[in-house]
Parts: structure tokens; C-alpha cells; sequence
């Protein structure tokens, strides 16, 4: 298997802000606990081991083993489950959305990095355990974002209506969306196997977080991933006192506020946090909590609570109550004994936003990683790359940069007219000379004339370039059908391809194949060339 890697700052698709903090520039320092270094990791070992309870544990164990009680869980994940009420163990966790039968490829690679970190811990500190979980984001509502995916260019999409919390949506009308994928994905045996998986996932579930963790389980739970599901009326339990915290002080927007500042100058703000950052939920009802003339009020709805009636409800129905983005990184730290959080470039990014109100929480910021980010690349690809002589860097140029660069190495003639440019600009700069000799009309026809021929220099480059793309029409042709593949829509593979396209072609070799070659500590961009099954 041959892999090549690229420095993330140098493919355009990540952030200055991201790219910052994996360099750890000094911009971003205030912004973050603890690195994801040696020394980094024995410190946030030694501070969640002395932060973490029994107790904390005894909740989280029994929530898990609660959820579990309807899916066949792996040996490898059972004995995790049971590790979790061991003071010497952690957990390694990324968070999705319930995206439908995965969504974008770079969902594997979430997970397959937290995967793959935790087995690097448990080498490098065999006395302690290290758990990877999947955090499933039941509790999101933005239905648009996750009801769609692509396969081989065609769009599966489950075109229904979704109100409240997407993990509660029912999975009835889920049989066009299987007819719609089992066209898109063909017919092979490794095709087959997938129709199949997608049968028992979304339409032997009742609804969508079933659906989602048994489809997580089937991929991963061969490799001891713990999957947790914060929307659990225990597990919210441990969290109504900071729920409780937000209410009455609306603490999380005043502690962000200055980070944002700060933000503001150097960097784009990724979210802007609400007074109060918390949702109420109820059935197929999830709508924000504002505090209006002296109460607390449910958007869009009825309900209204003074502020003694809402903290009795807190206490008696802790589970009506759901973190927004801001909030629920805080309520991930604080129900498991974490590390480390694992995600992309925009998840960390309002991450950074949050270290501020973790300190007003009195809760330890997780270290921060920024998953794999991969290209997966057949065999004859490459070798078309290679008789194109295509680098890797150069699959990350603009198209119309990428056609013009390689056609002038191709073309015979001289397509850089760099120094005629330079010639014309010496002759223009000595008859600048001229204007200080004679009146203000000549300065006006000389900076026309320069900016005329200027121009026409640069159209004739323009042009001579265009009749070379036409002379060499297959090799033009060939470059941009190439790049298309394997940037489809013009953007990265990972966000606009599912895992079933591969999966397809490669079988049940794919994620092992993976789980080999990606390391997620190397943070760099992988292109990584696939063999055949």
C-alpha cells in the first residue's frame, strides 16, 4: 500500500486558524490547554484521572450497558464498556451527526483516527486503558444536512419532513431511499453485502439513532468502539448543574465573549454562542429556552416556566433539557473520562471558542486533534497520474491552473511570456523619465499606453495558451476528467463521496486498510493508493 502526505497548509482546504494550531503559533496558544504531544497527554492523563469519579463512572457504565441491551456488541467492546469503571481508564472521542448510512466518506476517517489513537496509547502507557467512543449527535436538528449522500454521482436522498431531535425520526418511509441506493451502488457481492447492511440498519430500526449505532457497530465494533448516545435522562442527570449554572447566569456567552474578541481580529469566529445555550426537548419538539419578561420561554411554543418552575423541572425531567453546539462539547467532557477530542477542521475550530467557559465550568478542556483527512487513490489512477506527471501537490491546484501548467511543460513552444513582460515594462519605466521633461498630457497617454499593452501582452499569452489547450485537446481532456474523479464537485473526495462508492469496489478490505496506514498523530493530508480486492 503506498501513501504520500502533504502538509494541510498546502492543499487550500484548510483554514489559516487550523493551520495555526497545528503549528502551535502563539495567535492560538490561549485557546487550548494541552497539546497533543508526549507531554501533553501524561499532563491531561494526570489532571481527568484526579477529576473523574467512581460515581461519574458508575452512571456512565450503566447508561452504556442500557444502550447496548438491543445490539450485539463485540467482545473487544463489552470488556471496554466494563474498563470505564477503572480509575486508570480513558476515552478518545469524535462526535457526528447521524448523517444517512454514514454520509460523507470522512466520517470513517473520524472514527478511524480515534481508533487508531487510542491503540497508540494504550503501546506508548500499557498502565493505563484508552477507549475510543463515537459520540452520536441524537439530539441535532438540522435534518437537511444528514437526510442526503453520493454514490458514483448520483444523490440518494430521504425526502421526508423532520421536526425535533433527528435520532427520535422515525425510519418508516425508508424503502425509496433503498431503492434509490441499490441502483446507485450496483450489483457485485461486495454491492449486495452493503444493500443488505443498509436493509437491516434503516428499515429493521425503528428510528434514526437505532438505525445509526447498530450501522456503526457492524463497521466498528470488531475494533472495540464504544458507542454513546447523550440523549439518556442519567447521563443528562450529571449534567443539570451546569444546565442549572447556564440558566441562572447565562455564564457560557459572557465567558466566550472575550475569546471571540480576541477571534475577531485574527481569524473568522466559527459560532456565536445565544444568552442561554440550551434546547428544550420533548417527543418530536426541540426549540430553544429564552428568558423573556422575568421567565423562562420555549421558542415557537406555549411553554412557559418561571425560574423556580424550570429548575424543578430540570431536576424531575433533566432529559427535556439539550445542550446547543456550544454547550455540548462541555456535556461530552463531562460524562466521560475524555482526552482527547477528534474532529475536522471546522469542529475544532469552535472548540478553540470554548476553552474560557470550560474554566467557568471548573472542567478540564480535552486536548484538541484534528482527524485524518485522506484521497483514496486506485492503482490505475495512479498510474495515469504518473504518465500525466501529475504530483500529488498538483491534484490540489485550481483546474484551469492545473490544465495550464501542464500543458505549457508539454507545449513546445514558449507559453510564459514573463519576459516579454518584463521587457515591456523596462521600456515603459525609461520613458517615465520623459514625463519630468515635458508637460502633464504626455503622463496621461503614457499610462494609458502602458496599461494597453500591458493588457495585450497578457490577452496574447492568453491566447497563444488557448490554442495550445486545443492543439493538445486529449491531454487537456484527460487532466480534467482525472482531477473530477478524484475531487468530484470540485471539492474534496472525503466531503462529497460515501464510504459504499469504495466499499463496493474494495470490500471488507477497506477499513482495515485504513486502520493500517492512517496515523492520526502525523497531521498531515494522506493520498492513499488502494489495491485491488
Amino acid at each position: 500500500m503506498q501513501s504520500n502526505q502533504i502538509p494541510f497548509s498546502e492543499t487550500g482546504y484548510f483554514s489559516k486558524f487550523i493551520c495555526d494550531y497545528i503549528s502551535q503559533s502563539i495567535d492560538t496558544k490561549r485557546l487550548y490547554g494541552n497539546f497533543y504531544d508526549r507531554k501533553g497527554f501524561e499532563n491531561q492523563i494526570e489532571k481527568r484521572e484526579a477529576q473523574f469519579s467512581e460515581a461519574n463512572r458508575k452512571v456512565l457504565v450503566a447508561s452504556l450497558e442500557k444502550q447496548y441491551n438491543n445490539i450485539q456488541a463485540s467482545e473487544l467492546t463489552t470488556t471496554h464498556i466494563q474498563s470505564l469503571l477503572n480509575s486508570k481508564t480513558f476515552t478518545v472521542t469524535t462526535g457526528h451527526q447521524l448523517n444517512l448510512f454514514t454520509g460523507p466518506l470522512y466520517f470513517l476517517y473520524k472514527i478511524v483516527s480515534t481508533i487508531n489513537l487510542t491503540r497508540d496509547l494504550n503501546e506508548r502507557y500499557p498502565e493505563y486503558n484508552f477507549v475510543p467512543v463515537y459520540w452520536m449527535a441524537t439530539e441535532d436538528h438540522d435534518f437537511e444536512e444528514i437526510n442526503h449522500f453520493f454514490v458514483k454521482n448520483k444523490k440518494v436522498t430521504w425526502d421526508v419532513a423532520c421536526s425535533g431531535p433527528v435520532g427520535r425520526h422515525s425510519t418508516k418511509e425508508m424503502d425509496t431511499v433503498f431503492d434509490q441506493f441499490s441502483d446507485a451502488v450496483g450489483n457485485n457481492a461486495n454491492a449486495n453485502y452493503l444493500k443488505t447492511l443498509f436493509k437491516k440498519a434503516y428499515i429493521e430500526h425503528s428510528n434514526l439513532s437505532d438505525a445509526t449505532r447498530y450501522l456503526v457497530n457492524e463497521l466498528f465494533g470488531g475494533n472495540g468502539l464504544v458507542i454513546i448516545d447523550g440523549d439518556d435522562k442519567e447521563l443528562k442527570r450529571e449534567f443539570a448543574p451546569y444546565a442549572q449554572k447556564e440558566l441562572q447566569e447565562q455564564y457560557a456567552h459572557k465567558a466566550i465573549e472575550g475569546t471571540n474578541k480576541f477571534l475577531e481580529a485574527h481569524y473568522k469566529v466559527q459560532v456565536n454562542p445565544r444568552e442561554i445555550n440550551l434546547f428544550y426537548i420533548k417527543d418530536t419538539l426541540r426549540e430553544r429556552i429564552v428568558y423573556e419578561d422575568a421567565n423562562f420561554k420555549v421558542k415557537n411554543t406555549d411553554i412557559v416556566f418561571s425560574k423556580n418552575e424550570i429548575i424543578q423541572e430540570l431536576e424531575l425531567n433533566p432529559e427535556c433539557f439539550s445542550p446547543n453546539v456550544i454547550m455540548r462539547p462541555l456535556y461530552q467532557e463531562v460524562i466521560l473520562p475524555n482526552l482527547c477530542y477528534i474532529g475536522g477542521g471546522g469542529e475544532l475550530a469552535y472548540w478553540l471558542q470554548l476553552k474560557e467557559m470550560f474554566t467557568e465550568s471548573d472542567v478540564l478542556f480535552p486536548i484538541l486533534l484534528l482527524r485524518n483527512s485522506v484521497a483514496l487513490i486506485s492503482k490505475k489512477q495512479k498510474e495515469k497520474l504518473a504518465r500525466l506527471k501529475i504530483s500529488n501537490g498538483d491534484l490540489f491546484l485550481n483546474q484551469e491552473e492545473l490544465v495550464a501548467k501542464k500543458i505549457k511543460e508539454a507545449s513546445k513552444l514558449p507559453l510564459d511570456f514573463s519576459h516579454q513582460k518584463e521587457m515591456l515594462q523596462k521600456i515603459f519605466q525609461e520613458l517615465e523619465a520623459v514625463v519630468e521633461q515635458t508637460d502633464k498630457s504626455f503622463e496621461g497617454a503614457l499610462a494609458a499606453q502602458t496599461k494597453k499593452q500591458t493588457k495585450g501582452i497578457a490577452n496574447l499569452e492568453q491566447r497563444l495558451l488557448k490554442a495550445e489547450k486545443r492543439k493538445h485537446a486529449d491531454l487537456n481532456l484527460r487532466i480534467r476528467n482525472l482531477q473530477d474523479v478524484l475531487f468530484p464537485r470540485k471539492g474534496l473526495q472525503e466531503r462529497n463521496v460515501n464510504f459504499a462508492e469504495f466499499y463496493a469496489e474494495y470490500g471488507n478490505t477497506l477499513i482495515p486498510t485504513l486502520l493500517e496506514n492512517l496515523n492520526p498523530l502525523d497531521q498531515q493530508f494522506t493520498m492513499l493508493c488502494m489495491e485491488q480486492n
